[in-house]
């Protein structure tokens, strides 16, 4: 099972039933098909934003004091980017797999005068710029943050 459909799986679990501790969506999981580490289970449970009440593991609620704030665009890029591609007026940023979409929305969140807009699928990123020259700049600021 890919990250992505491991956690939506959690997400279905947690909004289908009670969750009252990490062994318990371990063996929800398991039932799906889903044999997962604890390890794991908590960093899924941390990229989800779930936090622990006392009706189990729900979702944090967006805008809320507790919401974690996204690492720096730099530091997304040199763990996660793999290649940056110009195609005219347009960037297409490989990652490695599942995390595209936070560094798109680290990338967004730095806004960049060269983005038109982004969008991210698993492992790839597409930027839309206005001109090839926009382009080819932001493609050397995206590359500058690998070194």
């Amino acid at each position: 099972m890919t990250k992505l459909a491991r956690q939506k799986a959690i997400l279905e679990i947690v909004q289908q039933v009670p969750v009252a501790s990490q062994e318990h969506l371990q063996r929800a999981l398991h039932k799906r098909g889903c044999r997962v580490g604890q390890a794991t289970l908590s960093r899924d449970i941390r990229d989800l934003n779930l936090v622990k009440t006392a009706d189990g593991y729900s979702r944090m609620q967006a805008g809320s004091a507790s919401d974690p704030a996204l690492p720096p665009a730099s530091r997304l890029v040199r763990e996660f980017v793999q290649d940056v591609r110009p195609a005219q007026n347009l960037l297409v940023i490989k990652t490695s797999v599942g995390s595209a979409q936070p560094v798109a929305a680290a990338l967004d969140a730095e806004s960049f005068p060269e983005t038109v807009g982004t969008i991210a699928g698993d492992d790839a990123i597409l930027i839309v710029c206005p001109d090839n020259k926009s382009a080819a700049r932001l493609a050397t600021r995206i590359r500058e943050m690998l070194a």
